[in-house]
């Protein structure tokens, strides 16, 4: 009687009945089924405890496992999760554990990952657009007003409810902070008329550098910004760094957590009063604080002003001869080839270059970024062709 003819149950089913019938040893029976003698024990026994629901198969789930996290466990590790303003990682949490469990063994990180996921503690978060690239390594600085470092201080309320938003630009060599201008927001005008302020008092450095963020860049092409632009025109090139590396303009958050314990612990009750607090704070920061890094000097004894001055027009970006000039028209894109190029829609109004650096393959610059090449063997489009740039 051949195993595979007929399903376990009615197996089970017939054994249990030619047993009863007794017709056969439990040997005999057992050889007749294809079984061991042990397996058709444990038939019986289950049949004799709970009869037919007793020969249904059953879970072959331990009863116990020694790996499994247990209950207190997962419910100190939910509990800590709730339990701070700013959830904990499981890091963190294997840590707490360790001191509140010294006689137990801890879960993993990854086991505690999984213990929170599977109770909907962990917010998956969506993959970014990242901001183009900035060429590394940065140009060394020697000299006041080579590069001038950027970024907003984060926000706080001041005591009458509104959002303060401080700018702050520093000399990277001296350390000199030129500007720390209390403002309402991010938006890019905002910012430019803080630039023009101190462009006009302090002349123009050769570079500024500053984070990803707005209004200092954006998604366009080459990470550029109306702001970013705007330097470009007047002979500024800008840099940005890496994201998630603050270390990269390090010089200015350990600025900023000096003005942050000077100056917003606690805010002002209003804009005059928060920005009277913030010149206080830069003039004794430039002129009396010493600093370590210039050997227990003031940025003042080492700073001095730029001689490049704010021009009274806007010029227009200086290319090579060998380049060709485009205009950027509507839509972000030049007329060139007996097509169009797709360049940014940042750029419209603005001229560009063009250069030829392999036979069909082109490079386009707006001033001393290079923005991308195209092929014109990549083609698109009939009646009018069409190319886009790849960074």
């Amino acid at each position: 009687m051949p195993w595979q003819e007929m399903k376990p149950m009615d197996q089970k089913l017939l054994f249990i009945a030619d047993h009863l019938r007794g017709h056969f040893s439990h040997s005999e029976l057992c050889r007749r089924y294809g079984i061991s003698r042990k397996t058709g024990y444990k038939w019986l026994e289950r049949y004799r405890q709970a009869n037919l629901e007793g020969l249904k198969e059953q879970s072959r789930r331990p009863h116990r496992s020694p790996l499994t996290t247990p209950y207190s466990l997962r419910k100190a590790i939910i509990e800590l999760r709730n339990k701070y303003r700013v959830p904990l990682g499981a890091k963190k949490i294997r840590a707490i554990l360790e001191q509140r469990f010294p006689n137990q063994v801890v879960p993993s990180k990854s086991t505690i990952y999984n213990i929170l996921n599977a109770e909907g503690l962990v917010k998956h978060r969506k993959r970014r657009t990242r901001v183009s690239p900035y060429p590394q390594p940065f140009d060394p600085v020697t000299a006041p007003n080579e590069l001038w470092s950027t970024d907003y201080k984060g926000q706080f309320k001041l005591g009458n409810g509104q959002w303060c938003y401080p700018l702050t630009v520093m000399d990277h060599h001296s350390r000199y902070l030129l500007g720390c201008q209390g403002v309402k927001g991010t938006k890019t005008q905002i910012a430019r008329s803080c630039f023009i302020k101190l462009f006009k008092e302090y002349g123009l450095p050769q570079r500024i550098r500053s984070d990803n963020g707005v209004p200092f860049a954006s998604r366009a092409t080459a990470g550029l910004s109306k702001l970013s632009i705007w330097w470009i025109r007047l002979g500024i090139v800008p840099e940005r760094i890496e994201p998630g590396k603050p270390q990269q303009n390090g010089r200015h958050e350990r600025m900023h957590r000096t003005m942050k314990r000077a100056t917003t612990r606690p805010a002002s009750a209003s804009f005059a009063a928060q920005q009277r607090q913030f010149e206080a704070f830069r003039r004794e920061y430039n002129e009396q604080r010493p600093h370590e890094g210039l050997g227990q000097t003031t940025p003042s004894s080492h700073y001095v002003r730029s001689v490049r001055e704010y021009p009274s027009r806007l010029p227009q970006p200086i290319y090579p001869d060998y380049f060709d000039i485009k205009q950027v028209h509507s839509c972000g894109v030049i007329a060139a080839h007996g097509g169009q190029v797709y360049v940014s829609h940042l750029l419209t109004g603005e001229q560009v270059g063009i250069e030829e650096i392999d036979d069909g393959k082109w490079e386009i610059y707006f001033g001393p970024i290079r923005l991308g090449s195209y092929d014109l063997r990549d083609k698109q489009g009939w009646d009018t062709p069409y190319w886009t740039v790849k960074v």
